[in-house]
């Protein structure tokens, strides 16, 4: 074993004790979308006395900290999201409308002096010295400037009268000043003769008069209640008193606030996606796993054992980094199981070529040539699929932030696993003399079913390189004249709104939900069924009372119905995740070009972008055509489709770089013409591709089929991608870099500068 082996193996097995101890030790926090629970995101405003400023959010975070835990929820989570966004979680609560309530008042408490009832038709007045406001009855009274605020309050608990008829109430004590206060204000009411208006005080809460009880007749003048306590009386239930309660205690916020966001996930449909998603896991797995081993024997089981500690030192990272395991991110952790095989087989395909075709002498020499010319194309395919990942985090929001984590751990996990894990098992294995005895058991020794068909064929695919420039051109018509035609179905993450899914205990037919809704006052309600039992209903901004008139008539209409999931976005955070999407796709597809134009040369960088645009307008014309939606998961999935195309272009190209820098053939030194160089290189890379794309078709078919309505658009995508995305790297991006190079300069039978180069001639 050399020195470079021992030091990868020590390197790769201190790696894996970490990850197992992190693994062990620390669990990993799943989502509210994967546990079940709901997120309110909360923006701040400016008012009339404060500005919502970050110092103000700050004092709005400490506040609703406060609120939040009087709810009594467990493990909440509260958080700060930009200057003015605060992000609440709370785990295992179904129900939003209290806790949205309770977050969302201001809470602004006052108490004040009433000056009598108001003239008939006297407008409500705003001055300092005087308001009108109605009370509890809707008697309309003139109060006074306020005596005493929330800030005088020490304290604030709901009771109940234990005689059973004052019924529930709420205690307030008052600090040392505020009890003070409290005497002088009910002291001064207490001069007015009994049932006079003004013996009254009035109890403000929000601008709205919650209380206004007559001072008792056993108060005496100027010496008011003393003891710094009182009651609020006002017909209260007990959730009211509660909640009243809450709010006191937990002061009032700074500036108002309004509910941007908000999501509900039954913990039934929580779990059925982990289940879904374990078991696509697992089946997709496994059947990646045998096919690998089937094609590469030997090495295909290395490289299964590799995947396995793959998936260890992801979960690690993901528990160690304290990230969010969300629906899209565990879509992630399994999709990047698929990609993970890319690296592998990149090696393995080069070792076969070292070995069969430039008749190494030894096993441990073609894979040690193997990873060298593999390392280019590796290195460049993951570091383009990071910059989506990177552009997911930072420009997406939710969960699909969450899949941008879990797709950048399980890019670098992959790489960790190929080139350092596979590489000391495979120098293990080939050293062994058994091995060195029978070679073909490696896999590497033989050039494959693929290979040697393309070898008695030798076809020649840039031939017709403009009829294939033709009809991608004309698939992109197609499938644009979708949007043209259909438009984009975007979902309310992009237009704001509600969106409402049931599970049923009979099935009902969307025309009669839709008919139920509009006699009920909800006539632009859009209703889908998906599934037996499944009912999904779509509105316009809807309030928590509105909202609960919708479920009514859809559990009349059904019997029984359990909400599983409740979206509510606000149009302002529409159109910002509108516009985010937008900036994503064009920083993408920027960051992208630069990249290759600084690897490759610029024509490469062109045609590479071109066929990422190509396969990006194809995917969104498909689901224009099948009216699927448009929202944050396939945002997900059309960067990631973004980042296959870019692979597959890349490894062609890298090639083509290799090959072009190694022309040196006796027969026509540097006389090779590019298009010749261009189509060799894609018959050499149509193994890879082919095993490649098939080992993450195998995740993706699993998760199209077992992952449940959550995932199945996200795979369905993710399969039109890797079909669309493996054409295009050969038949878009290569004829059209084969176009760029005849017209471009330096004159066609120069070199295409930068980039690392194989000392290997082909």
């Amino acid at each position: 074993m050399t020195r470079a082996t021992r030091v990868r193996a020590f390197f790769a097995l201190a790696v894996l004790a970490l990850s197992l101890y992190i693994a062990a030790a620390v669990p990993v926090r799943l989502g509210l979308d994967l546990r079940g629970g709901t997120q309110i995101v909360l923006e701040t405003h400016d008012s009339p006395t404060a500005e919502a400023d970050s110092a103000a959010t700050d004092r709005t975070l400490e506040v609703l900290r406060r609120r939040v835990d009087a709810l009594g929820v467990a493990e909440p989570s509260i958080a700060r999201s930009g200057d003015n966004r605060i992000i609440v979680e709370l785990p295992g609560l179904q129900d939003p409308r209290e806790a949205a309530d309770v977050l969302g008042r201001t809470a602004q408490l006052t108490f004040h002096p009433v000056l009598g009832i108001a003239e008939p038709g006297q407008a409500p007045t705003e001055r300092p010295e005087e308001r009108v406001r109605p009370d509890e009855s809707g008697q309309r009274l003139r109060l006074g400037p306020s005596a005493l605020t929330g800030a005088d309050v020490d304290g604030a608990e709901a009771r109940i009268d234990q005689q059973g008829v004052g019924g529930w109430f709420v205690s307030v004590d008052f600090k040392d000043a505020g009890a003070d206060g409290w005497a002088d204000l009910t002291g001064a009411a207490a001069c007015a003769p009994a049932g006079d208006p003004t013996r009254r005080v009035a109890i403000v809460l929000d601008d709205k008069v919650i209380s206004s009880p007559q001072v008792d007749p056993s108060v005496a003048c100027r010496t008011g209640i003393t003891g710094g306590s009182t009651q609020i009386t006002g017909s209260f239930s007990q959730s009211e008193a509660r909640e009243l309660a809450l709010l006191i205690n937990g002061g009032a916020l700074p500036v108002p606030v309004e509910t941007v966001e908000q999501r509900t996930v039954g913990p039934t449909l929580g779990a059925q996606a982990i289940r879904a998603s374990a078991q696509a896991a697992v089946i997709g797995t496994v059947l990646t796993s045998l096919f690998l081993i089937a094609v590469y024997r030997l090495m295909g089981t290395l490289a299964v054992l590799a995947l396995a500690c793959y998936g260890l030192i992801s979960y690690a990272a993901l528990a160690a980094l304290g990230a969010t395991l969300t629906l899209p991110g565990l879509a992630g952790f399994v999709l990047a199981i698929g990609m993970a095989v890319d690296a592998n087989v990149l090696v393995f395909e080069r070792a076969r070529e070292e070995y069969t075709t430039r008749r190494r002498k030894s096993l441990r020499s073609a894979l040690t040539a193997g990873f060298r010319n593999a390392f280019s194309a590796i290195a460049d395919s993951n570091i383009t699929t990071l910059i989506a990942a990177g552009l997911l985090f930072f420009l997406a929001s939710g969960p699909v932030r969450g899949f941008g984590v879990t797709l950048g751990i399980g890019v670098l996990a992959s790489m960790l696993s190929a080139l350092v894990i596979t590489r000391v098992l495979a120098d293990f294995a080939v050293a062994r003399r058994a091995v060195r005895r029978h070679p073909r058991l490696t896999g590497i020794a033989g050039t494959g079913t693929v290979r040697d068909w393309l070898s008695r064929r030798s076809p020649d695919l840039m031939r017709h390189r403009r009829r294939w420039l033709a009809l991608s051109a004309a698939a992109l018509v197609l499938a644009t004249s979708g949007i043209a035609v259909r438009g984009l179905n975007f979902g309310v993450e992009f237009t704001g709104g509600r969106l409402i899914e049931y599970s049923t205990s009979a099935p009902v037919s969307a025309d009669r939900a839709r008919d139920a809704l509009a006699d009920a006052g909800f006539p632009r309600a859009v209703v889908q069924t998906s599934g037996e039992g499944a009912l999904t209903v779509r509105t316009d901004k809807l309030s928590n009372a509105e909202e609960a008139r919708i479920t009514e008539t859809i559990d009349d209409l059904a019997g029984t119905a359990e909400k599983t999931r409740d979206e509510l976005i606000g149009p302002s955070l529409g159109a910002e995740l509108r516009r985010g999407a937008v900036i994503a796709l064009a920083v993408a597809l920027a960051a992208q070009l630069l990249y290759l134009a600084v690897r490759f040369r610029w024509t490469f960088g062109t045609a590479a972008v071109a066929a990422m645009a190509h396969d990006a307008l194809i995917l969104s014309g498909v689901f224009a055509w099948l009216g699927k939606p448009i929202d944050g998961v396939f945002l997900a999935a059309l960067l990631t489709v973004i980042g296959y195309s870019v692979n597959d272009s890349v490894v062609v190209f890298d090639r083509i770089r290799e090959l072009w820098a190694g022309r040196k053939t006796a027969a026509a030194p540097r006389k090779t013409p590019f298009v010749h160089v261009t189509n060799t290189a894609i018959l050499q890379t149509v193994p890879r591709t082919i095993n490649t794309g098939m080992g993450a078709a195998f995740i993706l078919c699993a998760l199209a089929l077992l992952g449940g309505d959550s995932l199945t658009d996200f795979a369905l995508a993710l399969l039109i991608g890797i079909v669309v995305g493996t054409y295009s790297s050969m038949f878009t991006a290569a004829p059209l870099a084969v176009e760029l190079h005849s017209r471009s300069t330096p004159p066609p039978g120069s070199l295409p500068p930068s980039g690392p180069q194989s000392a290997e001639t082909p």
